[in-house]
């Protein structure tokens, strides 16, 4: 038996860089959507597709299941963590207003969240309930899973078995594409 995850990174979205979690939900710009599409040309053989609900991801997803005539899933727990007071705001604005704030996160991204932001170890137990809801709901399929990059490095750490205060280290760009295939011969593999 083999299950297939595709993971997909959604492009880049309206208004650039910014700290742009579960409490804001621009859409994706003209680049994001070519973005999007080039990293998966030529990339087919899906049985259904899994989204994040957040518009940036949603849209695309919702296009390619109606394109290849696939079922469509949205599960919640594959939205990007919560930024707390800093959602919406660029990087170059948050070091401006609080720099020792900003160098405190990427120095203990566990310990040290933005007031009000989605504490870095439960946004990991949500994401690892939906990657374990993915593997028993589409058991010896393969489908194509559209979220964000915070969702992506939770999975990369967990399956690497690397401490949740790694996932800082790992930084997928916009439309970032990276597999993850089970057999019950070899487990879990990450191709990348």
């Amino acid at each position: 038996m083999t299950t297939k995850f595709d993971f997909l990174r959604h492009g880049e979205p309206v208004g650039g860089v910014m700290f742009r979690g579960s409490g804001t939900d621009h859409p994706l710009s003209d680049l994001g959507w070519q973005q999007m599409h080039a990293a998966i040309a030529g990339k087919s053989g899906w049985d259904a597709i899994v989204t994040s609900p957040m518009l940036r991801a949603y849209a695309f997803a919702k296009q390619v299941a109606e394109q290849h005539h696939l079922p469509l899933e949205i599960v919640h727990n594959l939205r990007e963590a919560g930024y707390g007071m800093w959602e919406g705001l660029t990087p170059e604005v948050v070091r401006a207003n609080d720099l020792a704030a900003y160098q405190a996160l990427y120095a203990d991204p566990v310990n040290q969240r933005p007031l009000g932001a989605e504490p870095l170890a439960e946004f990991t137990e949500r994401v690892l309930q939906a990657f374990d809801y993915l593997g028993q709901q589409y058991e010896n399929q393969h489908i194509l899973v559209v979220s964000h990059a915070g969702t992506m490095r939770a999975i990369l750490c967990h399956v690497l078995g690397a401490p949740i205060a790694s996932q800082q280290l790992i930084s997928p760009p916009y439309a970032y594409f990276y597999n993850i295939t089970w057999t019950e011969v070899k487990g879990l593999q990450i191709n990348l």
